[in-house]
């Protein structure tokens, strides 16, 4: 009986021995590391137009901050949640990110440990339990009309050696692939709206008048008051001082106007954009008053509306007029390729009012007078639609550019 007893012993050890074994076998290791490759990380995700959410979280590690933006489909119009709902010009780039991220493949499995994410830069952004600070790559994640995820991943760094690949995570596994593709969704304002903010061209401009000023809050006054009136006649320019104009510098003057870019915004109060909208005078409230004033722009006894940092009228052939008026330094990072302490990179709150003035556009294309009034009159309504409801945030280097001193020119 207790050789018996022994022997049965001695068999459960050894099936016990023979199921460790196969547990650790190399092979089946191997062959469990590798079991999932070449597999579609979201195999349900089949069509591209089903996204109508992007949400891009991006980590800064000069000031250890994750910086979400989003844009999503709402109202039977795009906009960006994450600016004050700002209108979107998304539906191309969103279908092509969104096509680019369905079809990704678990090409390759590089790690399954979690202390190789930072040296591949997949840790999530939001992670609040991981403790480094570096290492952290860009989540992106899609989602359909009804806010369900189609996809979700974590965009590490490139491989290196292998051009057209980076490293990619799932948000909450551990597993590390390397995938090639060329999907890198933008967390920046500016690339996802239109970008054509004052619809003219450098060749429709035919007068700009420079008033730079400041104000003194405290007395109440203007200073460093300087007006310089720039006309083009025959693709000729004259400058009021009597002196020939810089090529250069009105090349960089035009050229800004030309392609204006906002990095941000603002929105007005509500009474505020009535108004404008209205385009019937200011009834300003004491809302209006303390929001201009915090941005910079200030309105005299008589109704005229001052900026602190001049302001800018340019004539277009076509009738229109804007005015952009400089306020205060706004709140943001400077630009990437200026120095902090560099004035070029202070971003600066600007205000737009736009009207159209028949003589202005006489002789306009040699047009029908008719067709010219009617065409200025709508793209007059359509921009005072748009610049009522924002005070625009341009960048330092813009804001150079647009204030050039008459010495400059």
């Amino acid at each position: 009986m207790r050789e018996r007893l022994v022997t049965l012993i001695f068999v459960a050890v050894a099936a016990a021995l023979a199921i460790t074994a196969a547990w650790v076998q190399p092979e089946n290791t191997t062959q469990n590391l590798f079991d999932d490759q070449g597999q579609a990380f979201y195999p349900k995700f089949l069509d591209p137009l089903v996204c109508k959410a992007l949400e891009v979280v991006a980590y800064d590690e000069a000031t250890a901050t994750a910086r979400p933006f989003k844009v999503e489909f709402r109202d039977r119009r795009w906009s960006l949640p994450s600016h004050f709902n700002y209108p979107a010009d998304a539906q191309d780039r969103l279908a092509k990110t969104a096509a680019a991220l369905m079809d990704l493949k678990k090409e390759s499995v590089r790690s399954d440990s979690v202390s190789d994410q930072a040296s591949l830069g997949v840790i999530d952004p939001l992670d609040q339990k991981a403790t480094s600070l570096t290492g952290r790559g860009k989540r992106v994640t899609l989602r359909d009309e009804k806010g369900a995820v189609l996809a979700d991943f974590v965009l590490g760094k490139a491989v290196e050696g292998k051009p057209g690949y980076r490293y990619i995570r799932v948000p909450g596994q551990k597993r590390t692939y390397a995938v090639k593709t060329d999907a890198d969704p933008s967390a920046n304002f500016e690339d996802w709206i239109e970008t054509d903010l004052l619809k003219l061209s450098a060749t429709d401009i035919r007068k700009i008048t420079i008033n730079n000023y400041s104000i003194n809050e405290q007395l109440g006054q203007l200073e460093n008051v300087e007006r310089t009136v720039l006309t083009r006649e025959k693709d000729k320019w004259t400058v009021s001082t009597g002196r020939a104009p810089r090529k250069a510098a009105i090349d960089a003057l035009t050229g800004a106007l030309d392609t204006l870019k906002i990095v941000n915004v603002q929105p007005k109060p509500p009474a505020l954009t009535k108004d404008l909208r209205a385009q019937q005078g200011l009834m300003l409230s004491m809302d209006s008053l303390l929001s201009l004033r915090q941005k910079g722009f200030f309105v005299t006894p008589d109704g005229q509306l001052l900026s602190n940092e001049g302001e800018l009228i340019v004539e277009t052939d076509k009738g229109l007029v804007y005015t952009l008026r400089f306020g205060e330094i706004a709140p943001g990072a400077p630009s990437a390729s200026t120095a902090a302490d560099d004035k070029t990179s202070e971003r600066r709150y600007l205000f737009i009012t736009v009207s159209y003035h028949d003589e202005k556009a006489a002789g306009y294309n040699d047009g029908d007078p008719t067709k010219v009034r009617v065409t200025g009159n709508r793209l007059t309504r359509e921009l005072t639609h748009r610049f009522a409801d924002w005070y625009y945030v341009i960048s330092g280097a813009d804001f150079t550019k647009l204030r050039p001193r008459a010495k400059d020119l």
